[in-house]
């Protein structure tokens, strides 16, 4: 179960609006957290909470394929980006860096509103009332992000792998 609250974005929600090009000088992840969604609200990462939830439109996390719009997102706090739709390549960064992409239709979510994602029944329970359906990451997506990330996941399966 994850729950926050939300801050809510519209669609086509880039990578530059998410991390723009010039904070990705950084060598050090926690850095990105500081320019976090600067595209659309450079005061975004001082009003955000640890455990917040983003919750977005269509095609989230489109244009470049930058791992960082991920990292500034995960590394600001936020388990969990909710969207109609997700870029590809974003979706396939949020499994490897451990942020998890939920698909639900976010129509019925408002900036501020408080969710619970219920992972194991795929619903959404909005302000302890309403409830939505949305898809999560199921098989070796699922255990990716149970490990951590694709590394933690490719070390557990090294390590599992030697026992035997």
């Amino acid at each position: 179960m994850i729950k926050g609250r939300v801050w809510k974005f519209g669609d086509d929600i880039d990578t530059d609006a998410i991390i723009p090009g010039p904070y990705l000088k950084a060598k050090d992840p926690k850095e990105f957290a500081k320019y976090c969604m600067f595209g659309i609200d450079e005061e975004f990462p001082k009003k955000v909470n640890k455990g917040d939830i983003i919750v977005a439109g269509e095609n989230f996390g489109c244009g470049s394929s930058r791992e960082q719009a991920v990292l500034a997102i995960k590394y600001l706090g936020i388990p969990a980006v909710v969207a109609k739709s997700f870029a590809r390549i974003f979706y396939r960064n949020a499994i490897n860096n451990s942020l998890y992409p939920i698909i639900a239709n976010t129509d019925l979510i408002r900036e501020g509103n408080v969710i619970e994602i219920d992972l194991e029944n795929e619903k959404i329970i909005i302000n302890n009332e309403k409830i939505i359906k949305c898809k999560v990451p199921k098989g070796v997506e699922r255990e990716i992000l149970k490990c951590g990330g694709l590394i933690n996941y490719y070390k557990m399966r090294v390590k599992n792998e030697n026992k035997g």
